[in-house]
């Protein structure tokens, strides 16, 4: 059993991350950034859920590029074959389910 606080966790470099669990080939990590990813489709679902700051998550739906803004708290499941982008607003830390392995 361990407990995590999101906001004690800061990284060396962008998307550093805590890793909290392994599961059924899923993994659980707490990620500290404060740069964008790059655009780029899973390898299956993924949850990504803002622990603390702001995230601009771009993501294209049939060709267009969308966007919305997600605040601590907020949720965005990327279902398999959703290309996405993550632009943190400042410092954001956020807790990714993925399979593990994936980009």
């Amino acid at each position: 059993m361990n407990f995590y606080s999101s906001k004690e966790f800061t990284g060396s470099r962008a998307w550093d991350s805590q890793h909290i669990a392994s599961f059924d080939n899923v993994s659980v990590k707490l990620h500290w950034t404060d740069q964008p990813y790059k655009w780029h489709i899973n390898d299956g679902q993924e949850v990504f859920a803002v622990m603390d700051g702001c995230v601009e998550m771009q993501y294209k739906e049939k060709g267009d590029v969308k966007s919305r803004i997600l605040k601590a708290g907020d949720i965005f499941y990327a279902s398999e074959g959703t290309e996405h982008i993550a632009r943190p607003q400042g410092v954001a830390r956020v807790l990714v389910i993925e399979k593990e392995g994936s980009v």
